[in-house]
């Protein structure tokens, strides 16, 4: 780890927090076809922002980015097509040479949300800025960066989301790169058709979907995956969940029972108790925050007062062949061998998504015969001496997936 990464990594938290603060653009009056600009925040402008926040010098590099939301069809769990959003950011003021090159396109696929206005195009076209994660891969990385914002938000709001389910968020997310590539090509955006894949959270299970689909379907070329922090091995996840007392973050928990119900036609009240079953329409319907849901359910796991219901906890247990049981296997995305190099980063202070899961996911990987799955932990690859938080995580874990690919770029496009 060289000092200008640790440097980097650690300037990034208010990096993102300072997007919001600075004078943005207006979106010019620049005419695309199949997409809508919503963002236009110029170089010199993202620079002296950095600057002012004491981030940059008058020597960096920084990149302005231009922001646009692309809308595509994709397909939900039970295969019906959806027409869907997401966004997609470039960098502008880079050098004649470097755009002959074109841009290498990394494919983000953002955390856990539960309100529709922190939907990656939503932010981006109502409060002025795309979320923090383009800004460090595109005006610092340089990179072209692909935000779907999943079903279940943005254009499709109106349908509930696949929360960590692995046909409908790699679909969601394949779908969109294809979009995307269309989009560059009908607008004179030049692309060099590298592209990585990473996400935080459920992002980092989605990537590793996105991974999985793309292999399997042989439609694209992926030069490097580094998911992070996501919960890859279901089962194992599942059975740390509900053999814990209490949990730490009641609303991701009601969410999975919610949205597996959906998927496999099951009622809610049959994996969480009432009231919260009944509940749970409303507090998911993308107009309340993680923090205002997690106030209306219990941290008790199950009993009578607590989250699950008894008898799906006493079922998950005991039947091997259990619905949900067979779905957590089936859902998860740890269990095969990529051919794509794949650095899993992650914190081992996370307190939501162990960091064994990690640890499982490249052991069994390289146990079923995959070559090139590393193991990055966070504090130690930046010389922390304290752990983080699965929140305070993952910017400092994007710092180092920027400068993973950045490094993969330069070896291989020469930038």
């Amino acid at each position: 780890m060289n000092r200008r990464h640790k440097y980097l990594c650690l300037l990034i938290a208010p990096l993102l927090v300072m997007v919001g603060c600075g004078d943005l653009d207006a979106p010019s009056n620049e005419a695309v076809t199949g997409g809508e600009l919503v963002v236009d925040f110029s170089a010199p402008l993202m620079k002296q922002t950095l600057i002012d926040q004491g981030i940059a010098n008058e020597n960096s590099t920084v990149f302005g980015y231009k922001a646009y939301k692309i809308p595509y069809t994709t397909h939900d769990e039970e295969g019906n097509e959806v027409r869907v959003s997401g966004l997609f950011v470039i960098p502008t003021g880079m050098p004649e040479a470097i755009e002959q090159l074109g841009l290498s396109m990394v494919s983000d696929d953002h955390g856990t949300i539960f309100k529709n206005s922190e939907a990656p195009t939503v932010l981006a076209k109502y409060t002025g800025v795309p979320d923090g994660a383009p800004v460090l891969l595109t005006s610092l990385g340089g990179f072209a960066t692909l935000q779907p914002d999943y079903i279940g938000f943005g254009d499709s709001s109106d349908h509930y989301h696949p929360f960590i389910l692995k046909k409908s968020l790699g679909s969601a997310t394949v779908d969109f790169i294809h979009a995307v590539e269309a989009f560059a090509q009908t607008n004179g955006i030049k692309l060099n058709q590298q592209l990585f894949l990473t996400g935080y959270s459920e992002g980092g299970y989605a990537a590793l979907a996105t991974l999985q689909q793309i292999e399997e379907e042989a439609e694209l070329s992926v030069a490097m995956s580094a998911p992070m922090a996501g919960p890859y091995d279901l089962n194992l996840t599942a059975f740390g969940v509900l053999s814990n007392p209490t949990l730490s973050v009641p609303s991701f928990m009601a969410d999975i029972g919610y949205a597996y119900a959906k998927a496999y036609d099951y009622e809610v009240a049959s994996i969480i108790n009432e009231p919260y079953a009944s509940k749970l329409p409303t507090l998911l319907d993308g107009t309340h925050d993680r923090l205002s849901i997690d106030q209306e359910l219990p941290h008790q796991t199950t009993g009578d007062t607590g989250l699950f219901n008894p008898t799906f906890v006493q079922n998950f247990f005991s039947d091997s062949n259990y619905w949900f049981r067979q779905e957590m296997v089936n859902n998860s995305v740890h269990n095969w061998a990529p051919q794509t190099p794949v650095a899993l980063v992650q914190c081992q202070g996370d307190e939501v998504i162990p960091y064994v899961i990690s640890e499982v996911t490249q052991a069994q990987m390289q146990y079923q015969g995959a070559s090139n799955v590393e193991l990055i932990p966070v504090e130690a690859t930046l010389g922390l001496d304290h752990n983080l938080t699965h929140t305070m995580c993952a910017t400092y874990a994007y710092g180092i997936v920027t400068q993973l690919f950045s490094n993969y770029r330069k070896a291989t496009i020469g930038y």
